[in-house]
C-alpha cells in the first residue's frame, strides 16, 4: 500500500512539475513579446470602431467614453493592456450607400476619427505618416491613422480621393464587397456576382497612377485576384492587405493566394492578418493557435518581410478563442515566439514591415512631386444614374448636334477642295 502511495505523490509530483515548466516557458514568451512590443511599435492594419460609433451612437462621441465602453472590441484600457502602438482607423460606410451619400457619410467617419484624438489627447496621436507614428510611440500615444475602406466611398471622383488625402486618409480599400463603377469586388471570384471591369476599368487605372502620386495605400483587401495582379503590375509603390489571411491555410476568396504572397513579396508590400473566424478557419469557431498559422503559411511562402497584424476588430461578428479584443494581441505575439520566431522577424510583424512600405510610399510620392494632379473625369456613360447631376460633362444633345456640324464642314471642305483643284489631264 506505502508503495502505491508513493507512487502517486511522485507522479502527482512530476505532473506538477511539468505544468510548472510550461507555465514558466509561458511567462518567458510573454515578457519577451512584451520587451519587443516595447521596442517596435505594434502597427494594426484594420479596425473598425469608428463603424461602431456610428451604429451604437450616431456618431455622437459625446456620448460616449472610451474608458469604459463595454459594447465593443476596442476601448482604451484594452489598447493600453494590448500595446497597440499604431491603429489604421477603417472609414467605412456599407455597400448600400454606393449612388447615394457614400461621401457625405465617410467624410462623417473621418470627423469621427479626429475627434476620437481630440477627447482623448492623452491616449491617441493623429497620424499620417511613418514619422508621425514614431513620434507617437516615443509618447507612449497609440498613432491614429484613417484608412476608407471601399471605392464607393469616392464616388468614381479623383477629387474626392485628394480631398480625404488632405483630411488624413492614407489607404484606400478599393473595394468592399460590391463592385465600383471602376473595379471589380471579391465576390466576383466565388462567381456570385458578374465581373463589370475584368479587374480594373480605364478610371481604375488612372485612380491607382493618382494614388501614386498622392502617396496613399492601396489596399487590396477585398478585391478579385484579377485586380490584384493589375496593380501589382502597374503600381510604382508597394501595396498592402490590410486584413486578409492565406487563402491556402483557409480557401476563403477573401484570403491571399499563393502567388499572390510571392509577387506581394517581389513589391516588398504587405499582408496583415485578419482574426476573423471565417477567414481563419472558414468555419465559424477559431483559436489563437489557429491565427498564428496564417503568420506561419506567409512566412514560410513569402518571408517574414511581408506580413503584419490586421485584426478587424468590431468589424467582425466572430473572433478566435484568446483574441477576444485588443487586449489579446499580446499572447499571439507570445505565440510566435513559442513557435521558434526570432526577435527580428517578430519585430518586423509587429510593425517594421509596415513602417517601411509606408516609407516607400511616401519616397514614391515624393518622386512624383512634378506631376500634375490627374483631373480627366471618370466617363459619365460609366455613372450615370438617377442620383447624380452631369454638370461639367457635355450636352449629349449639344455634343450630337457638334458632331452633326463637324461631319457638315469636312463634307463641304472637300466639296469646295474638289471645285478648286484643277482635274488632272
Amino acid at each position: 500500500m506505502q508503495s502505491k502511495v508513493n507512487t502517486c505523490v511522485c507522479g502527482a509530483l512530476w505532473v506538477m512539475s511539468c505544468v510548472l515548466t510550461l507555465i514558466s516557458a509561458q511567462d518567458t514568451h510573454m515578457a519577451r513579446a512584451l520587451r519587443l512590443m516595447s521596442e517596435t511599435p505594434l502597427i494594426d492594419g484594420h479596425n473598425d470602431l469608428p463603424w461602431q460609433l456610428r451604429k451604437q451612437f450616431n456618431n455622437q462621441l459625446n456620448k460616449v467614453d472610451l474608458n469604459t465602453l463595454p459594447t465593443t472590441h476596442t476601448n482604451i484600457p484594452k489598447i493600453k493592456e494590448g500595446r497597440l502602438g499604431a491603429q489604421f482607423w477603417s472609414a467605412y460606410v456599407p455597400c448600400d450607400t454606393q449612388y447615394k451619400d457614400a461621401v457625405r457619410q465617410t467624410l462623417e467617419q473621418i470627423d469621427v476619427v479626429h475627434r476620437m484624438c481630440q477627447k482623448y489627447p492623452e491616449t491617441f496621436m493623429f497620424a499620417t505618416s511613418s514619422q508621425d507614428i514614431m513620434e507617437a510611440f516615443q509618447q507612449n500615444k497609440t498613432a491614429s491613422l484613417i484608412g476608407v475602406e471601399g471605392g464607393h466611398s469616392l464616388d468614381s471622383s479623383l477629387g474626392t480621393l485628394r480631398t480625404m488625402y488632405h483630411l488624413g486618409v492614407r489607404y484606400l480599400t478599393l473595394t468592399h464587397s460590391c463592385n465600383t463603377p471602376w473595379a471589380d469586388n471579391w465576390r466576383v471570384d466565388t462567381g456570385s456576382e458578374p465581373s463589370e471591369h475584368n479587374g480594373l476599368s480605364s478610371f481604375g487605372k488612372q485612380l491607382i497612377v493618382e494614388m501614386n502620386r498622392l502617396g496613399m495605400l492601396i489596399d487590396l483587401a477585398h478585391v478579385t485576384v484579377r485586380v490584384m495582379n493589375q496593380v501589382l503590375d502597374m503600381s510604382a509603390a508597394p501595396v498592402i492587405f490590410s486584413h486578409s489571411s492565406a487563402y491556402s491555410v483557409c480557401p476563403h476568396k477573401r484570403n491571399v493566394p499563393d502567388e499572390i504572397l510571392r509577387r506581394v513579396s517581389e513589391k516588398q508590400g504587405i499582408v496583415m492578418v485578419n482574426f476573423y473566424n471565417d477567414y481563419v478557419t472558414c468555419s465559424q469557431t477559431a483559436n489563437l493557435s489557429n491565427v498564428a498559422d496564417h503568420f506561419d503559411h506567409i512566412k514560410k511562402v513569402a518571408g517574414a518581410n511581408i506580413i503584419g497584424f490586421g485584426g478587424d476588430y468590431d468589424g467582425v461578428t466572430r473572433v478566435p478563442e484568446g483574441l477576444e479584443d485588443v487586449s489579446k494581441v499580446p499572447a499571439l505575439v507570445a505565440e510566435l515566439l513559442r513557435r521558434g520566431w526570432t526577435d527580428d522577424e517578430v519585430k518586423s510583424a509587429l510593425g517594421n514591415n509596415l513602417l517601411r512600405v509606408l516609407r516607400e510610399v511616401e519616397k514614391v510620392r515624393d518622386s512624383l512631386n512634378g506631376a500634375v494632379p490627374d483631373d480627366v473625369p471618370i466617363p459619365y456613360d460609366e455613372v450615370k444614374n438617377s442620383c447624380r447631376t452631369s454638370h461639367g460633362y457635355p450636352d449629349p444633345g449639344n455634343a450630337a448636334a457638334a458632331q452633326s456640324l463637324s461631319l457638315l464642314a469636312l463634307l463641304l471642305s472637300v466639296a469646295l477642295h474638289s471645285l478648286i483643284t484643277p482635274t488632272a489631264l
